[in-house]
């Protein structure tokens, strides 16, 4: 699903700008050289409010892929806009821009003094967070109570001069010149609402509560179409200048990392994300990538330089078609939470299909729902290889069950998909890994650890 969002037309230079004023629009509270943790709850796991017991696990599955296909399309017309835009000159007044209302996780904070819980989805995808608000003149059903900023001691509204509104984009102000933020989504869904400055409070890892105040953040108090009403909204985690990371990125040292545990997991423990000292990974065995600066700046883009099935290296090769860059250009794949599969250019995944099969020895059957090329009858003989992927300065070693998954009875399929649009390395690739972004140093940094345990 797509969103469009009308805001000023910023240039590099006033970005940079308006995220160090940003930065400093806010104080930590306390541990302001700690850390804290969240958890990550899988939207389709035992413990998520939008699990669906009527759905089996392979169903849930299926509809994991769909919504990564969506994504990958939200993805494709954001860097395509973001292309566009950067080519207009600067007689632009206005200027449209995406957004994404789909992620795989979701995730608790708490908003106001005193503090409202609110569970949204958390989503490395977009930049503004948001939650439904009192008065709301048409909003869609939500299970918890709407946030109230007139029964909070701590809300501001943001003005419609300040670099907050600016950065986050605008098409309006009210009467009082108060900034206004208005979402609109290809779906025909929406989120119109004030852009306000509220304390957030995060749960610790040591048990206490970290609170942050001044966190820029819409209001929304009309919101309507396909929400699920378990969810009152989006946290921004990505790399744009309005983001919760960015944010808070003086006080944390610009880290955060994420474990996520694996979705065939018979555990029920939440995936995490951390913030600050706890981000960092140490190890033997990390690697690490650089991050690549480029537009649209809310995505995590890296390089990938090709994959290895045993001793066999699979150069990585681009479309001239593709949203994203050529081979000679750095930042040629994105590194996103809330798209499951691995969307690789059409080319580079036909030979990578092509290696796989002469590597695996087992019978090749159909994708029964027919949304992936490669699978194979499940045997007690049969032997996946590993996948080496490997980015710039970084091997990451993928095992079997980060590239394959069983899709029905007796069927498991290959995880990559063929994409000239856009190149995403999705979750179920990441799974079982610590991976932490330093954005200071931008530095990606992958660990291999069991998740269920960290």
């Amino acid at each position: 699903m797509a969103a469009k969002i009308s805001v000023f037309c910023v240039f590099s230079t006033l970005r940079f700008l308006v995220t160090l004023i940003l930065i400093s629009e806010f104080s930590l509270i306390e541990g302001k050289t700690g850390g804290f943790s969240v958890d990550l709850i899988h939207r389709d796991t035992q413990i998520s409010p939008f699990h669906d017991p009527s759905k089996s696990h392979y169903e849930q599955l299926n509809n994991a892929f769909h919504r990564s296909f969506s994504r990958a399309a939200y993805f494709k017309k954001r860097t395509s806009q973001s292309d566009s835009n950067h080519a207009l000159d600067s007689s632009a007044q206005i200027q449209s821009y995406i957004t994404s209302k789909n992620g795989e996780y979701l995730m608790k904070v708490s908003i106001g003094t005193p503090p409202v819980d609110v569970l949204a989805i958390a989503d490395t995808g977009s930049d503004l967070t948001w939650t439904q608000c009192k008065p709301c003149s048409q909003c869609y059903k939500q299970d918890a109570p709407f946030f109230d900023p007139h029964r909070t001691s701590t809300y501001r509204e943001i003005s419609c001069e300040s670099a907050s509104c600016a950065a986050v984009g605008t098409s309006s102000c009210d009467d009082g010149n108060n900034c206004e933020y208005r979402l609109s989504y290809g779906d025909n869904s929406y989120s119109i609402g004030s852009l306000g400055a509220e304390t957030f409070t995060f749960k610790s890892s040591s048990g206490k509560n970290i609170s942050i105040q001044g966190v820029v953040f819409g209001c929304g108090h009309q919101n309507d179409g396909t929400f699920n009403e378990t969810a009152s909204g989006i946290v921004g985690l990505g790399g744009g200048a309005v983001s919760i990371v960015t944010q808070l990125s003086k006080s944390i040292g610009g880290r955060f990392s994420y474990c996520l545990t694996p979705l065939v997991s018979e555990s029920n423990v939440s995936s995490k994300i951390k913030f600050g000292n706890n981000a960092v990974v140490l190890g033997s065995n990390v690697v690490s990538t650089p991050l690549i600066k480029k537009n649209p700046d809310t995505f995590y883009f890296i390089n990938l330089e090709g994959i290895s099935v045993a001793d066999k290296q699979i150069a990585y090769k681009n479309s001239s078609s593709s949203k994203l860059d050529n081979t000679t250009d750095e930042g040629n794949i994105i590194i996103d939470s809330g798209t499951t599969l691995t969307f690789v250019p059409q080319q580079f995944y036909d030979d990578l299909q092509s290696t796989l099969k002469e590597s695996i020895n087992g019978k090749q059957v159909s994708d029964p729902n027919g949304l992936l090329g490669l699978c194979y009858q499940v045997e007690d003989n049969i032997k996946l290889p590993n996948l080496v992927v490997h980015f710039t300065g970084a091997d990451v070693v993928l095992p079997p069950t980060s590239t394959f998954i069983q899709v029905s009875e007796g069927t498991i399929c290959l995880t990559f998909v063929p994409s000239d649009d856009i190149a995403i390395f999705g979750n179920l690739s990441q799974m079982n890994f610590l991976i932490g972004y330093d954005l200071i140093n931008q530095k990606l940094s992958f660990l291999p650890v069991d998740c269920t345990k960290y």
